[in-house]
């Protein structure tokens, strides 16, 4: 029978090994401001990604990060994949088109003889010099210069005698023109045609100046500071509250607050360990924590747990049932008897999404990837971390209320 209790220093030795890296890395955020360890998408800094391809195959990472700086750009970061797309991040662009602003219409100052045209009698707008007959009143008269005071029903009535002199020529009325009100331009953001207006458009322009034109265009996006902040806010209640959620339901279920401890170890060891590959990855691959990552934490920490409380159930059943015996056999003969169905449900999620992985693209590959390191992780903090943590803290209580039993030889597990 593998004895897994009494090896549990070398699991914890192992456990330490791929943790400390990770803390290294972890800390060194906000130690290097960012240049190293993780690596956050916009959806938690702010800012504008834009992931474009140029029709010219030779254009390098740098000739893009040089002409960035010079249309005012010094700090943006660009990465180049391996499909030919750059990922550049800027900070944060206004993606909507301006709006051209309206030619003014020019203001007429009302004149006296203006103003008396406008009060005169109906008789006097129905003149030769309204008809348009030949006459000396047929010249330009205060009447016929465009007011800005003349009534919405004379302008809005149709005049069959009306002289195509005074119809053809502009009316300079309150309203304006169709063709003075453009139509809003199209917001370029969040799709796949290169942007011409705004910022983004200027920025655009630039490029395919210098660089050539750009061939595809496969995301523009831009996001807030203050939503990025409440981002990182809501991801750190959901993860606290989570865990303080397990932590209050396995000592109740269980009336043994050390099993509580102990899962939530195994959580933490499991948070730091995805945490700790996405920082070194983030360090040497440029590799990004996005919005679904806080939902990959949650799932991780919820499959890890449900290992270690199979395995807790079995020690609960077994430790009625073999009263008397030492309890880190008991734990053993526990772990052995739930070991193959524990590794039986991870390695078919493991399958799973290793198919996501390979064949499942570029969109759901961080996502996929902290499922995969947090399962894997979780399924072995399940079984060499959280249950060897209970037996080391069951025993430092027994020898501290005299009650340690001699321990017995190891019984073989049944399934």
């Amino acid at each position: 029978m593998f004895d897994v209790i009494g090896k549990k220093r070398w699991f914890f030795a192992f456990s330490l090994l791929i943790t400390i890296p990770g803390l290294i890395f972890i800390l060194l955020t906000p130690i290097s401001g960012g240049e190293a360890g993780l690596k956050f998408s916009i959806d938690y800094t702010g800012g504008t990604t834009w992931s474009i391809k140029f029709a010219d195959a030779t254009v390098t990472a740098d000739d893009v990060r040089a002409e960035l700086a010079t249309v005012g750009q010094p700090d943006a970061v660009v990465t180049k994949t391996g499909k030919g797309f750059f990922d550049i991040r800027l900070s944060k662009l206004d993606l909507r088109g301006v709006e051209p602003t309206p030619t003014p219409v020019p203001t007429v100052v009302p004149t006296p003889t203006a103003a008396a045209s406008s009060s005169a009698s109906p008789a006097a707008s129905a003149s030769p010099a309204a008809t348009g007959s030949p006459g000396p009143s047929a010249t330009p008269a205060p009447t016929a210069s465009p007011a800005p005071t003349a009534s919405p029903e004379a302008s809005a009535s149709p005049a069959p005698s009306e002289s195509p002199t005074a119809s053809a020529s502009p009316a300079p009325s309150g309203s304006p023109a169709p063709s003075g009100s453009p139509a809003p331009t199209p917001i370029p953001g969040s799709n796949t045609q290169v942007p011409t207006t705004g910022e983004i458009g200027r920025i655009a322009t630039a490029l395919q100046a210098a660089l050539g034109p750009i061939s595809e265009q496969a995301s523009l996006s831009s996001i807030g500071a203050v939503v990025s902040s409440d981002l990182i806010n809501q991801a750190i209640i959901l993860i606290l509250v989570g865990s303080l959620g397990i932590l209050g339901w396995i000592t109740l279920r269980f009336r043994d607050v050390k099993m509580g401890v102990t899962a939530l170890v195994a959580l933490l060891h499991d948070v730091i360990v995805v945490l700790g590959v996405f920082a070194i990855l983030g360090t040497l691959f440029n590799v990004e924590i996005d919005g679904l990552f806080v939902t990959a934490m949650l799932t991780v920490i919820g499959f890890s747990v449900h290992d270690t409380i199979v395995v807790f159930d079995r020690i609960r059943e077994n430790r009625a049932r073999h009263a008397g015996e030492p309890f880190a056999e008991i734990v053993n003969h526990s772990l052995l008897q739930t070991f193959g169905r524990s590794i039986t449900t991870s390695f078919t999620v493991v399958l799973t999404l290793t198919a996501l992985l390979l064949f499942g693209g570029s969109a759901t590959e961080e996502f996929v990837l902290a499922l995969l390191i947090g399962i894997v992780s979780g399924t072995y903090s399940s079984i060499f971390n959280a249950s060897p943590l209970l037996v080391v803290w069951q025993e430092w209580e027994d020898r501290r209320h005299g009650r340690l039993t001699a321990p017995r030889s190891p019984r073989r597990a049944s399934a």
